[in-house]
């Protein structure tokens, strides 16, 4: 998600490994790390200035974004690469984690190689593709676009590295071997086969991105690297076009200027959690409603909504709430497996509100205007925030709370006059995007100095010790999505090329229901895709294919974006599958059997808010 969830083991360093290893490990980890947090800065300060070079001294800076653009990718593949290191790629574990513990040892094995051979392969196309840029010349820097496209090879290669170290560290070497020697064979089948590839033309599509994809996503390959190899066994075994194609479209995916608003809002997440501006929220919540019944459930649903509209990172959200509330709920009784369940429903029921990183990954594959998208997305989230609190008043209707004292209006006023900095925040970035002051992309730089500011002078929290962590945990974050974005956008394409769309488009208008029939199956779908992809990788994968099929059929653009985010959020969420979930659980350190139950009932609150949605578009595009 976003994605933005990480899953453990594929990369880690496994047990044993001899010390000169380690130490080389060691070295790489702060040769990749330091440059990766530095480039988070450059970002900042790129951008910060063309803000105020422009709107302040009404001297635009012309080379601006073209700058932030090639430090942008150098950012993405460093990231990618600390990501691997550390083992926070994106993947699905929950078959995975199923298994008897020899056989998840194996499946660890077989992610780590899948990693290795996708980037192998991918490397001297790398070059290729960076060697001819050598020609290309910046339009405003007026340098040769090979100081961004090496990013690539350099990118594949510390990843490449990486794996290697991984696997010399292997403490049991049969199972080494025997996942290079299955990887082996299976790249061995597929070139022995490649003349019968050839003639079997679009059942190809079901043979690599079905089966293939499937196979490799549920065994617990890190889904970028199971999008990467499947397009590129695709194309350069059934197809003419050249492997350069992959890095082509790898990097097309990853250099969408708007997505540098994926790095900086996930920072500015970190942000108010350390600085106290969401504890500070969270504090004035509790003193209006914690004296109810299911009081402080209701806080929690209406804090997720209030730092969803800061951060934009779903991981950050739980992370700053959930350690300041559930103490209290769980002195008053509340159960952890309750906690826990409307924890991940909140997680699902915020997907839509500004700046959530889906949205603007939506914006940068479809078109879609950001502005129309940070707008219409403060309401379903609303709708749905209704549905939750509305289970939450059935549930807790008969709570005892006759030990927990009303605060006096005295009390609350203070709470109000603490927060009112932490609780400006949204309606800061709101402003500074409609009235023009920056782009959708600049506005984080004003929220991430605004917070630092509130940190240091009013909050008096900032500890410099946290801001190098910090800053690395971004680039490795935003290096797993746009990792994720471009092998997705390389697939889509492969689609694209083999007819697929015109299939999809052909059959999705003939479904029976007119529009509303296309929305009710869009959202199955997207629930689905949304647990076993997770977020971003299902929109950058159809939503290129989807959005032009519901224009067609008469749905607005917008309606159909919070349908298929809040879908997708569902699924995102939902066990067995939903990362999420798991997500919600590891921040809140519960165990995720307890939550099962628990969290059926939030399930069908957020999917009567979603049929809301579907059947009223006035909550998605009233507003524009």
């Amino acid at each position: 998600m976003q994605l933005e969830f990480a899953a453990p083991a594929v990369g880690a360093p496994l047990r044993g490994g001899r010390s000169w290893l380690r130490t080389l490990d060691k070295g790489l980890g702060h040769l990749i790390e330091v440059p990766a947090a530095i480039l988070v800065v450059l970002e900042i300060v790129v951008l910060l200035s063309g803000v105020v070079s422009r709107y302040v001294f009404h001297q635009p800076i012309v080379w601006s974004d073209e700058l932030a653009s090639i430090l942008f990718l150098w950012l993405a593949m460093l990231g990618a690469a600390v990501a691997f290191r550390r083992a926070e790629h994106m993947r699905m574990t929950a078959l995975v984690a199923m298994a008897a513990p020899r056989v998840q040892a194996f499946l660890e094995t077989v992610a780590l190689v899948a990693g290795l051979i996708f980037v192998a392969l991918v490397l001297e196309p790398a070059y290729e593709f960076a060697s001819d840029e050598l020609f290309v010349l910046t339009p405003a820097l007026e340098i040769t676009n090979a100081w961004r496209a090496a990013a690539l090879p350099v990118g594949f290669a510390l990843m490449l590295l990486i794996a290697v170290i991984r696997l010399l560290e292997a403490a049991d070497w049969r199972i080494a071997i025997g996942a290079l020697a299955l990887g082996g064979a299976v790249a061995g089948a597929l070139l022995l086969l490649q003349p019968l590839l050839m003639g079997l033309g679009n059942l190809n599509l079901l043979l690599f991105f079905v089966l293939g994809v499937g196979a490799l996503v549920f065994s617990g390959v890190p889904i970028a690297f199971a999008f990467g190899l499947a397009t590129f066994a695709y194309i350069t075994l059934t197809t003419s076009a050249p492997s350069m194609v992959v890095v082509g479209r790898m990097d097309e995916g990853m250099s969408h200027l708007i997505l540098l608003a994926v790095p900086l809002f996930v920072f500015l997440g970190l942000l108010i959690e350390m600085t106290g501006m969401a504890r500070a929220m969270v504090g004035f919540l509790a003193s209006l409603l914690g004296h109810v019944r299911g009081g402080l459930h209701y806080v929690l649903v209406g804090a997720m909504y209030l730092v969803s509209g800061i951060s934009g990172s779903k991981a950050a959200d739980m992370a700053a709430v959930a350690p300041v509330l559930f103490p209290e709920m769980k002195a008053r009784g509340a159960k952890e497996g309750d906690l826990v369940a409307l924890l991940a429903a909140t997680g699902a029921q915020t997907e839509t509100i500004p700046p959530s990183i889906v949205l603007i990954t939506i914006g940068s594959v479809t078109g879609v205007s950001i502005t129309a998208l940070f707008t219409g997305g403060l309401l379903p989230g609303l709708v749905l925030a209704v549905t939750l609190c509305s289970l939450v008043w059935w549930r807790y209707r008969g709570e005892d709370l006759r030990h927990v004292p009303r605060p006096s209006g005295r009390v609350i006023g203070r709470s109000f006059v603490i927060a009112l900095p932490a609780l400006a925040l949204p309606f800061l970035i709101r402003a500074a995007v409609v009235e023009g002051v920056a782009t959708a992309t600049e506005v984080s730089t004003i929220g991430i100095v605004y917070a630092v500011l509130t940190g240091l002078l009013i909050y008096r929290q900032f500890d410099l010790r946290r801001l190098y962590p910090m800053l690395v945990t971004t680039a490795t974050l935003s290096g797993s999505i746009l990792l994720i974005i471009g092998a997705a956008t390389g697939m889509a394409w492969a689609l694209t090329q083999s007819g697929f769309s015109q299939t999809l488009a052909a059959t999705m208008t003939s479904l029976p229901g007119g529009t509303l029939g296309f929305l009710v199956v869009s959202a199955l779908a997207f629930i689905v895709l949304g647990s076993v992809l997770e977020g971003i990788p299902a929109i950058v994968l159809f939503g290129p294919l989807l959005f032009p099929i519901a224009r067609a059929v008469g749905v607005h653009e917008v309606h159909y974006a919070m349908v298929v985010i809040l879908a997708m959020g569902v699924g995102l969420f939902a066990p067995p599958f939903g990362v999420g979930y798991y997500a919600a659980c590891a921040i809140s350190r519960i165990h995720p059997d307890a939550g099962m139950r628990p969290i059926l009932g939030y399930i069908a609150a957020l999917l009567i808010g979603l049929a809301v949605i579907i059947l009223v578009p006035w909550f998605s595009i009233g507003f524009l």
